[in-house]
């Protein structure tokens, strides 16, 4: 169980993460929780910069998976909804969504970001699980809104390790329905998706495709109806909600 794996916190650092996959290459792929107050190289999803302000959880776990790189693709979803276990435990009347494949906002602005990496070493699967959760500041990115607890109604006492620790818990729920019952997961995770039914744009971002979003296949690509009826399944890339589909 990770929930009890220790928990080594750092004033600053580069990256979370950068430190999670530095342990695992040295060989140390025991579970290990690596949380800062402060990032001076925080990143999201391909490539792009995560704003670390002091008031933020900056944290990344790091885990042998023993299901190997076939679990570790359905580790997102488990994330995610840790995530939004752990958000709305704090402010149970939180109407967050999750948007695919694994950030979660707040009426379209983004509260969490969630980078999963994976490696081998030794011949063992890791995963370094990096989640980014807004608690009392909501730093301007460029290419969403932003929001964060404490916007949406959380006390200004609200610490970080606070929500660590509900996140601990979650986690542990959460990655073992990956592992054994992931089709009740995305059921799950199904349930507060942003945008199913309506229309979005999903793909890489220059090779997008504009359908309506009808759920997700059983490794949790998404399901795409495209304006001409056929479907596709997108497994890479991401969603923006459009207006209609032309």
């Amino acid at each position: 169980m990770i929930h009890s794996a220790p928990v080594y916190w750092y004033d600053e650092i580069d990256s979370t993460s950068e430190e999670a996959k530095r342990r695992a290459r040295s060989g140390e792929i025991s579970p290990v929780w690596i949380a800062a107050r402060q990032q001076t190289a925080g990143r999201g999803r391909l490539g792009r910069n995560w704003i670390s302000p002091t008031g933020n959880l900056f944290v990344t776990v790091l885990f042998p998976e023993p299901g190997g790189l076939s679990v570790a693709s359905r580790i997102p979803f488990a994330a995610a909804l840790a995530v939004l276990d752990a958000c709305t435990n704090t402010l149970p009347d939180l109407e967050a969504k999750l948007k695919w494949p694994n950030d979660v906002r707040v009426n379209g602005a983004k509260i969490c970001g969630i980078l999963t990496e994976t490696g081998e070493t030794n011949g063992v699967t890791w995963i370094a699980l990096g989640m980014g959760i807004n608690i009392q500041h909501a730093p301007e990115v460029t290419e969403q809104a932003s929001t964060s607890l404490k916007q949406e109604g959380a006390s200004p006492g609200l610490m970080p390790e606070h929500v660590l620790e509900d996140l601990k818990s979650s986690l542990d729920q959460r990655l073992a329905q990956a592992r054994n019952d992931f089709e009740r997961l995305l059921e799950d995770w199904l349930r507060h998706a942003e945008g199913l039914g309506q229309s979005i744009e999903a793909g890489p971002r220059d090779k997008r495709l504009r359908g309506v979003f009808e759920g997700l296949a059983p490794d949790g690509g998404l399901n795409l109806r495209l304006p001409d009826g056929s479907r596709q399944t997108i497994r890479a890339g991401d969603v923006e909600l459009v207006r209609q589909v032309d």
